[in-house]
């Protein structure tokens, strides 16, 4: 009975802390988006979540910890399985079942994190720290977007006068935060112009 117990109780606290902070980094998100990324603070946030300040340092390793949690959080997209893994098993098909299938995941996390990503990138030039967290997260997308132009290579979509580096460039370029906002924050297009942008200039542009 009391092993049950102890188990129980475990597995309840951890139950409670992972409430805890999903509820930190939507809140985080929420402050970023309304406030901007100074007003959202540490103190702040835990007034609002009505938890202490060390309970968030504890679980975040300070602002820039926070705000590169908010950003995996929407990086993974909508439903169970994170938006990454999604794009992998796109690799397989014909290139056209593959740019569409990354225009349509482009249309589905680009609204949750390009906003993010804009007022990071507006924060790096006054924060130092934010500045390096900008310039991980924008590697990070570089390395991805190689990784995923790889995976076109190896499934014979890329001409042979198109380098891997080359199409990394492209796809880094057409799921850059900058796109989305030019596109869809400023000139007004929906999700699916947008979606259909992606996949045909990518198409375009992996044919040359």
């Amino acid at each position: 009975m009391t092993n049950v117990k102890r188990q129980y109780d475990a597995s309840a606290r951890r139950a409670r802390a992972e409430e805890v902070r999903a509820t930190l980094v939507n809140t985080a998100r929420e402050m970023l988006l309304r406030d901007g990324y100074a007003a959202t603070t540490i103190p702040n946030l835990a007034r609002t979540c009505e938890v202490s300040v060390e309970s968030v340092y504890k679980r975040f390793a300070g602002k820039s910890g926070l705000v590169r949690a908010v950003v995996s959080q929407a990086l993974r997209g909508i439903g169970p399985v994170a938006a990454e893994t999604r794009s992998d098993a796109l690799a397989a098909g014909d290139l056209q079942s593959l740019v569409r299938g990354w225009g349509q995941l482009a249309s589905e996390v680009a609204p949750r994190v390009a906003p993010i990503l804009l007022i990071v990138q507006a924060a790096a030039a006054h924060d130092r720290e934010i500045a390096v967290l900008q310039q991980e997260l924008d590697d990070a997308r570089r390395v991805r977007m190689t990784t995923n132009a790889s995976r076109v290579a190896d499934a014979g979509h890329l001409p042979a006068g198109l380098s891997i580096e080359r199409a990394g460039d492209i796809l880094w370029t057409y799921s850059s935060p900058e796109v989305y906002d030019l596109l869809v924050l400023r000139s007004g297009w929906n999700l699916a112009q947008y979606a259909a942008f992606i996949a045909d200039g990518v198409s375009a542009q992996l044919r040359a």
